[in-house]
């Protein structure tokens, strides 16, 4: 009988017997190749050929899908259900492609598939980047330095600020000097108060690191970064040991390696480098200053010479400061006054001036303000000064070029409104010829018994506003001079009132010192500090001063808040004794241990004219009070009187004059009750001391006993 379907034969039933062992066979070794017979086939080919379906539960592959239709085809079912060819397909699966239409009441934009759009990322640093940037050409552009600063401020991101240091110079070396020498001074005033010093010494380690990259747009990268790294070593934002740290890091072949021999040997170890560096592209501030100036001066005069009004406005344009513009309308109004004939081509100039706009009304009446302050002095050389002065106020009036408002201002000047301003005037004529000589001769007693000689120390502080006025607008040795002298003053005979008084003077009258000194609240800040670092001022002075200033002084109040912080940056004392190129003021502070040792080598070997010729080559005759107290202390100390033969010589060629060993004296009788707890007998050594003093005409008449040695001796008796 013949199998009908649901059946096995004879034959399927064998097959399906040997199924379970062959499983079995291959399932050991599924890795292992196995060496089969052409006509060989699996079991489960056996098995599929034949329709067979496995028993339920059996071992074995169970062999699943299969169907039959009524034709005898064999049909797998599709995964997921979907069926083939004579099935239903899967669950409702509408046998067309369907698709979603827009127009359908029914549209849903849910069932719309979803698209990935790519959106670029927004990276911080790249942001922190670009504001960089447009705050450092602001700055080249206005050459405002406490508004640059201030907006880095507040960019935030402090991890970020190397950053700073790589953009600003990298773009300042594709620029002009003038660039470069404004990147300079901004990397200096954000120096401790914006960046601190390692994130200086990361950013500039970036800049190396990067020079090769650096010099395929600019070719002469080497030299430019090398001049920004000894510029910063000059303006002690980097330390000296920062170009032999970093040339261990970069490779010797690589130009960042150059950069660093190229600062340490052609820049820093040059002599005079500080002086070269700092004059490379222009030199200081002041000096930009001095230059603009003679420009100024110079195309005036062609310009009288030419008559070529579009090229003079060309060249006052060509200047780029327009913040500036004030000092060629004053310098045009003397040249008129000079030359009469010349008077109607200067008034044309500035006519042209102000109608174009170049130079701005502030501007042109700060010129002209300026001139009726000096009108009087002016007199004194050119007489018709006064009158052709008052002859031009009113015709630039009536033409509206001047403001009539600068009359207020000019009305007022130069008039005296009884005895005591014309006392007040002779002084000041007579202490500047005073000051003028001090910075030819150097000589501070000179001056102080010039000083002692006028009479008048109610006008100390007028003093101290003209002595710090005058060298701010010259060189970096006068300003030096001026800070020794102020404390060889506070010595002899300026009160700390007196002080307190006049920087209260200079601070009120800052903004239109800043018209002829341009960089002038810098340079008043770095005097004060520098007073409380020579002990002239103390700390708690600053707010006294801060105090006294008017509420409406913003720039005195500005001043103070940036002396404070140049107080308060690292290694504050060092910077500030050097902010002018070092010289006697940094002696000042090395001068205690010279004078230790020049002492302890005349104690061992007693050659009084060694001792002399070094005193005197200290150059710090204000200074040889402490020569006195220092060797009144070793007298004490080494029970040798000695010292006192010293003391004698030098009164003797007159290197120590009695103010000075009254000075000394006196500082030994305020500090005698510290002393005495180191050197117990050190009052009555002091005593003996004093005596001889007194004996050999040393000291002052006025210069009395202490007063507890007098009380001491009233109880014993």
């Amino acid at each position: 009988m013949e199998s009908s379907e649901g059946f096995l034969t004879e034959q399927q039933r064998e097959m399906l017997d040997i199924a379970p062992v062959n499983v079995e066979v291959l399932s050991s070794s599924p890795k292992s190749p196995t060496l089969k017979s052409p006509g060989a086939k699996s079991s489960s080919v056996l098995l599929s050929e034949h329709h067979v379906k496995a028993p339920g539960g059996g071992a074995g592959i169970a062999v699943r899908h299969v169907r039959r239709t009524h034709s005898g085809k064999h049909i797998r079912v599709k995964k997921d259900g979907a069926g083939g060819k004579g099935t239903w397909g899967k669950l409702l699966d509408t046998g067309v492609e369907s698709h979603l239409d827009r127009n359908d009441p029914n549209y849903d934009s849910g069932e719309e598939p979803y698209e990935l759009v790519g959106t670029a990322v927004s990276d911080p640093l790249d942001d922190y980047k670009k504001s960089v940037v447009s705050i450092i050409e602001e700055y080249f552009s206005t050459a405002n330095v406490e508004l640059a600063a201030s907006d880095l401020k507040e960019l935030g991101s402090t991890e970020y600020h190397p950053y700073i240091i790589k953009r600003l110079v990298s773009m300042a070396m594709d620029r002009h000097d003038k660039e470069k020498e404004m990147a300079s001074v901004l990397l200096s005033a954000l120096y401790a108060d914006v960046i601190n010093p390692s994130q200086i010494r990361q950013g500039f380690y970036m800049l190396v690191e990067s020079a090769d990259d650096l010099a395929v747009d600019i070719p002469d990268t080497v030299d430019i970064l090398a001049l920004f790294v000894a510029r910063a070593v000059v303006d002690d934002i980097l330390p000296p040991a920062f170009i032999a740290r970093v040339g261990k890091m970069v490779p010797k072949s690589s130009k960042g390696f150059q950069v660093l021999q190229t600062a340490e040997k052609r820049y820093l170890s040059a002599p005079h480098h500080a002086e070269l560096v700092e004059r490379r592209w222009g030199g200081s501030t002041q000096f930009t200053v001095e230059k603009v100036k003679k420009r100024i001066a110079d195309l005036l005069r062609e310009y009288v010479e030419s008559g070529d009004t579009v090229e003079a406005c060309r060249c006052i344009r060509q200047l780029e400061v327009p913040f500036f513009y004030h000092e060629v309308v004053k310098r045009a109004l003397v040249l008129a006054m000079e030359m009469q004939s010349a008077e109607p081509l200067i008034l044309k100039l500035l006519k042209e001036a102000a109608e174009e706009g170049l130079i701005s009304s502030s501007q042109m009446v700060k010129g002209f303000s300026r001139m009726a302050e000096s009108i009087d002095d002016l007199s004194l050389d050119i007489p018709s000064a006064k009158t052709s002065f008052q002859s031009i106020v009113p015709q630039a009036i009536s033409e509206g070029w001047l403001d009539s408002s600068s009359l207020k201002a000019t009305g007022e000047n130069g008039q005296a409104n009884g005895p005591d301003d014309e006392k007040l005037k002779q002084y000041k004529k007579q202490i500047v010829s005073i000051i003028h000589e001090y910075f030819l001769s150097d000589d501070i007693p000179e001056l102080i018994q010039s000083l002692e000689d006028l009479g008048q120390p109610e006008f100390n502080p007028v003093f101290l506003k003209k002595l710090i006025t005058l060298a701010m607008d010259r060189k970096n040795k006068e300003k030096e001079m001026a800070s020794v002298l102020l404390s060889a003053l506070h010595i002899e005979i300026f009160s700390t009132e007196d002080i307190v008084n006049g920087f209260v003077m200079l601070l009120e009258s800052s903004e239109d010192t800043a018209l002829d000194i341009l960089d002038a609240s810098n340079e008043l800040a770095l005097f004060l500090a520098r007073a409380v670092i020579d002990d002239v001022l103390a700390p708690l002075n600053l707010e006294e001063i801060s105090n006294k200033l008017p509420p409406n002084c913003s720039g005195g109040a500005e001043t103070i808040c940036t002396a404070q912080s140049l107080r308060s940056a690292r290694h504050a004392g060092e910077r500030i004794l050097r902010c002018w190129g070092g010289g006697t003021g940094w002696a000042v502070e090395d001068a205690k241990d010279k004078i230790q040792k020049l002492l302890e080598e005349f104690e061992s070997s007693g050659v009084l004219c060694e001792a002399c010729r070094c005193i005197r080559e200290l150059g710090m005759p204000f200074f040889n009070h402490e020569v006195v107290k220092k060797a009144l202390v070793m007298a004490m100390e080494k029970k040798n009187d000695r010292m006192l033969d010293l003391l004698q010589a030098c009164f003797n060629e007159g290197l120590i004059t009695i103010n000075q060993m009254t000075k000394g004296f006196g500082r030994i009788n305020d500090g005698l009750e510290d002393l005495a707890l180191d050197i117990p007998n050190a009052r009555d050594k002091f005593m003996f001391y004093l005596e001889h003093a007194k004996d050999r005409g040393w000291l002052l008449p006025s210069f009395g006993l202490p007063d507890s040695y007098i009380n001491e001796k009233n109880q014993i008796h």
